[in-house]
């Protein structure tokens, strides 16, 4: 069962990955009309997860505020796409690592919100996310000048630890609803609001932490 799920979500990702990454690089009407429509399935799938619960609206507003916070960092502060792509990976590659980190090594669960997420999966979420943000920096087409710095480590580590923090949260609406995944539209992840939980959490952030400068300071 386990090797089942783990062949859907490496075949799911074969294709995500790559439509993710052209829509990203292309930006203009296409990124926007890309995260419009991301917004509109996450926000249907809030609403079939949350329609009896009074705080319904707040997840809807939430989401609004992180779909917009994509479309600003994309647009005004970076102008180009090596921030949006370095925070995709780093969120990718922090919920990889902590699924596979967590199912070989099992261990001490992290927290009774979400019973899946252990400690090793969560030191294999940053692990992964920092080798992975590492090698991508090594490309100098995608990164576009940016740099493996101290800063650069700062930010990896609280974007993943901010997008751990997401996916616990959005684990816990679900617990709250009696349900194992927000939707069925992606094979071995389930609904798009499963793969993104943690990037909903992590943009916002991120632009925050960007907008401000707040890395000069370290």
């Amino acid at each position: 069962m386990i090797k089942e799920e783990i062949v859907k979500r490496i075949l799911s990702s074969i294709i995500l990955l790559p439509t993710v990454l052209f829509f990203i690089i292309k930006g203009s009407f296409l990124f926007n009309f890309f995260i419009f429509i991301c917004l509109l399935i996450t926000a249907y799938e809030w609403h079939m997860m949350t329609r009896k619960k009074n705080y319904n609206i707040f997840g809807f507003l939430f989401l609004f505020l992180s779909f917009y916070s994509i479309y600003k960092l994309r647009n005004d502060i970076s102008g180009e796409y090596e921030w949006i792509l370095t925070i995709t990976i780093i969120c990718v590659a922090t919920d990889i690592g902590g699924y596979v980190f967590g199912k070989i090594f099992k261990g001490p669960k992290l927290t009774k919100l979400s019973p899946n997420k252990t400690y090793a999966g969560m030191v294999g979420g940053y692990f992964l996310s920092i080798v992975s943000v590492n090698f991508f920096l090594l490309n100098s087409y995608f990164s576009g000048g940016i740099e493996f710095t101290r800063q650069i480590f700062i930010l990896i580590i609280l974007i993943s630890t901010i997008s751990q923090l997401g996916d616990i949260v959005i684990s816990y609406f679900k617990r709250l609803s009696k349900i194992k995944d927000t939707g069925k539209i992606i094979p071995g992840h389930g609904g798009l609001l499963d793969r993104v939980d943690g990037m909903i959490f992590a943009f916002p952030f991120s632009y925050f932490i960007l907008s401000i400068d707040i890395l000069a300071y370290f």
